[in-house]
């Protein structure tokens, strides 16, 4: 796992290599072994290494036999030992161990339809000298990140915004219809950042420049069968742990040791088991703990690392950790998040460092390809309540539903009964599974500045959402729909970016995710919904198809969304708890005045709450880190930025 950079001039100009070298070093938490650039004329890439494969050889940017062809590279093609095998049968010499050299010649090969044949999470560059064509590409599910930017006549990219930022002609301005978007779906909706004129390549999608013209098309997306197709259960079952076993497999593939991560949820619990039973090595696990029991899952974590006999390590995580890393936290995610949840894994992929790892194996995609989330849950019984608006199990049901949320708990049946009301028109809505997720987020929008509201007003971030859905989409079932908004708003967006990529990389750790092996997620798609939730038992296949893998105690316990610490992490919770000077500093009614995105009174009201312990609920928490994630991105990227670079840079 890399960083890389790079530009191509359309117009022929030459490169500024001193400005190539400055974006690459803007990218040294991502690749710490080694830099390395090309440039030829009008086009440069630039490198920065995390050696995992061919610790030697595999030195990038690299090129083919007659160097016109030239790859910068920044992920794992996890299938290189296969395909190598075959490009070599075609006559292709090699002379590397590297997955990189096996991209250049499949490119060679097959040219931009090479990415069908990858199994893997990448980012990659190629420059084709002879056609003098930037080819960039992007995973299927986004695990990998790649921006790119206009300049004038210059096409720039690189892994991360902020190596776009040191080019002067890239203006550091927000987006307001971006911050829209994330305060409604938590993440943006590509091409669209949080920054102005300032784009990200979409999953699976590839962008060529050629002859003064960039286009973007896509070569992959998630489709759901319809009708759906009858599936045997026991079959069912057995091809799933087939093909999550291989997928885990292909993923011990490094030159490193491997580790896991292990939360004690069902997800982790098994990727751990499938390295156990088919890999002789001795395994590394990793979790993260806190005070609050509300948060904490260390009885379940010493549970699966008791059955499993792991070398287990862990990090306690408090509030207070919390809320002094935010300000590195959102320098990495480069957007706002409504959550703290990236800050203790930010925490532990230190610790993964620190213990000499570089790589680990993790459980993310299994809820969005297998239906584990309690949104599926949740739509589920909207639509019996829809169809039986007089039962009398609307209250139990919601209390069932989310038995760790304290204040829903001790709501009146009035109040839950009323919760989830749903109408006729509410049951048509495409977007029917996520509009009381995304009614709720979009609350915090009060906070806006009367100015930002006046520029927002007109906009329906849900209806630009319903105008990019495939037509297909129309004709799935209402659980496959769930599960589609899911897999390609929140999981690239959020899950495997401000949680995920962006949190592991800050350390220089490379995250694995068996379950988004495309196998293993175009299988998912195709079983019914029936058995990946079987009445409200989430993810009941894959529980069947481990059976006897993991303990019973991880099968059967309730599910537990992954959680951490708000308001108190910045406030304390006491009208004389201390709070970091960042936070008394950007929600200040000066500099809330001053940037102009928020309303100061508003702001100012809701930090009293948070000071004297009052903010509670989802509402407050959201709202609370939202506005402070937003400051921050202003304090780090537009208002400082040469300031925090020099920072960073040393």
């Amino acid at each position: 796992m890399c960083g890389i950079a790079g530009m191509v001039n359309v117009n022929g100009g030459t490169i500024d290599q001193g400005l190539l070298h400055d974006m690459i070093g803007m990218l040294d938490h991502r690749g710490p072994d080694a830099v390395g650039a090309y440039t030829d004329r009008h086009v440069g890439l630039a490198h920065a290494r995390l050696s995992i494969i061919d610790l030697a050889g595999g030195q990038q940017p690299m090129h083919n036999e007659d160097k016109s062809v030239w790859i910068t590279f920044n992920g794992e093609i996890f299938n290189y030992v296969e395909l190598r095998e075959e490009l070599i049968r075609k006559g292709h010499k090699f002379t590397t161990q590297s997955d990189t050299e096996v991209i250049v010649h499949l490119y060679e090969e097959k040219g931009e339809d090479c990415v069908h044949d990858l199994n893997g999470q990448w980012a990659f560059a190629v420059w084709d000298a002879k056609r003098q064509r930037l080819f960039l590409s992007r995973d299927r599910m986004g695990v990998r990140p790649l921006f790119y930017a206009h300049a004038g006549r210059a096409v720039l990219f690189a892994s991360e915004i902020k190596a776009l930022l040191t080019h002067p002609g890239v203006a550091r301005a927000i987006d307001l219809r971006a911050l829209d978007q994330l305060f409604t779906f938590w993440a943006t909706l590509p091409p669209r950042t949080i920054f102005q004129d300032i784009f990200e390549l979409p999953p699976g999608h590839s962008l060529i420049v050629e002859n003064g013209t960039t286009r973007v098309r896509p070569y992959w997306r998630l489709e759901y069968p319809s009708p759906i197709e009858p599936m045997d259960e026991q079959e069912c079952a057995d091809r799933l742990l087939a093909l999550l076993t291989d997928a885990a497999m292909l993923r011990l593939r490094a030159d490193v040791p491997v580790g896991a991560y292990l939360s004690g949820g069902l997800d982790s619990t098994v990727i751990t088991a499938l390295i156990k039973r088919f890999s002789e090595a001795p395994l590394k696990t990793f979790s993260v703990t806190f005070d609050d029991p509300e948060f904490d899952e260390r009885a379940f974590q010493k549970e699966a690392t008791d059955f499993l006999q792991t070398d287990h390590a862990e990090i306690h995580c408090s509030s207070q950790d919390i809320g002094r890393v935010f300000p590195d936290v959102i320098w990495h995610t480069e957007k706002p998040v409504l959550r703290t949840a990236p800050a203790p894994l930010y925490l532990l992929s230190r610790l993964v460092r620190d213990q000499g790892y570089k790589v680990v194996l993790t459980g993310e995609g299994s809820d969005e390809m297998l239906g584990g989330y309690d949104i599926f849950k949740e739509a589920k019984i909207r639509r019996f309540w829809g169809a039986r608006p007089e039962s009398t199990m609307r209250p139990l049901l919601l209390k069932r539903l989310y038995p760790y949320l304290r204040n829903l708990q001790s709501q009146s049946p009035a109040y839950l009964k009323a919760f989830f009301h749903v109408s006729h028109e509410d049951q048509a809505n495409p977007l029917f599974s996520h509009v009381p997720r995304w009614e709720l987020t979009s609350k915090i929008k009060m906070f806006f500045s009367e100015a930002v509201k006046s520029e927002l007003r007109g906009d329906d971030a849900c209806a630009d959402l319903q105008g990019r859905l495939p037509a297909d989409y129309f004709k799935w079932d209402g659980f496959s729909q769930a599960q589609y908004l899911e897999a390609t708003c929140l999981l690239p967006g959020y899950i495997l970016s401000s949680q995920g990529d962006r949190m592991a990389m800050a350390h220089s750790v490379e995250g694995r995710f068996p379950f988004l092996d495309h196998r293993v997620v175009e299988f998912a798609a195709r079983i019914p919904p029936r058995l990946k939730m079987k009445v409200l038992n989430e993810k009941y296949i894959l529980k069947r198809a481990v059976g006897g893998l993991v303990p019973a105690a991880i099968t059967k316990r309730a599910k537990q969304p992954y959680r951490a610490p708000e308001a108190t992490s910045f406030f304390g919770g006491g009208a004389q708890a201390a709070r970091p000077d960042y936070v008394e500093e950007l929600l200040s009614a000066k500099r809330i005045q001053q940037d102009g995105i928020f309303n100061p009174v508003s702001v100012r009201k809701l930090a009293e709450k948070a000071q004297k312990g009052q903010a509670i609920g989802i509402r407050d928490n959201m709202a609370l880190v939202g506005i402070l994630s937003t400051q921050l991105v202003l304090d780090q990227f537009v208002n400082h930025f040469s300031g925090r670079r020099a920072r960073a840079a040393g």
